[in-house]
């Protein structure tokens, strides 16, 4: 038998033994979209969230921190709402969300896959030495992950969670990652007179260059830090 079909094999058991891990890993995969369209569909509701003293600022700013921690809508969708909604008030805002999502997302994931990690380091120790040889300076890689455009945030922090990197250092180096995808949305929301037409000008030519710029950027900066840290 082959390693990668023991790979596979361990995880189908993992999936028999812990089917409630596989559908939280199904669902911050999947519901993000889902949520998405059904906010899309609602969104005229979304709109009337505009708060109007501090507490509400402080309520929609959990909210956000709460959507995105729990997988029920995307980061770029956020982070379109919240530029069209706020305007430029919005962007501290939504920082600090990212931080306190990250924090639920991460907690979520350990809490739901508290022993992946160590079953599979007794099953194949040779991947956990080499995990754990990258988390010693694990900076560089959480970055380069969050700024990719095809590693969801929410699936980002379960892999963190069950790999136990260090959420002080995921929160130090993640949010940095963020950023740059995340001022994209945010302005698009801020100079749009239509949520809706905010929403479409992600797919804009100009956003679109910038989404691969962003993916080549990471694959780069993964794959040099990965080979970096193997030394």
């Amino acid at each position: 038998m082959t390693k990668k079909g023991s790979i596979f094999n361990f995880f189908q058991v993992y999936a028999k033994t812990q089917p409630w891990a596989v559908l939280t890993w199904a669902w911050v995969v999947v519901f993000p979209a889902i949520g998405s369209l059904i906010a899309l569909i609602n969104y005229e509701e979304l709109l009337l969230l505009s708060p109007q003293s501090l507490l509400g600022y402080l309520i929609f700013m959990i909210l956000a921190a709460i959507c995105m921690g729990f997988a029920l809508l995307p980061t770029t969708f956020t982070a379109v709402l919240t530029g069209f909604v706020l305007g430029w008030i919005g962007l501290p805002l939504l920082v600090i969300a990212y931080g306190l999502a990250t924090m639920l997302g991460y907690s979520f994931g350990k809490w739901s896959n508290a022993n992946l990690w160590e079953l599979l380091c007794l099953r194949y120790p040779e991947i956990s030495l080499a995990v754990e040889k990258r988390k010693t300076q694990p900076g560089g890689l959480i970055f380069f992950i969050r700024i990719s455009p095809v590693i969801p945030f929410a699936l980002a922090n379960f892999i963190f969670a069950s790999l136990q990197v260090s959420l002080k250092k995921i929160l130090l180096y993640g949010i940095p990652g963020m950023l740059p995808r995340t001022i994209l949305s945010f302005l698009a929301g801020i100079v749009a007179s239509d949520f809706l037409a905010a929403k479409s000008s992600l797919r804009d030519p100009y956003q679109l260059g910038f989404l691969l710029f962003f993916l080549l950027i990471s694959i780069w900066g993964i794959w040099t830090n990965w080979k970096k840290s193997k030394s």
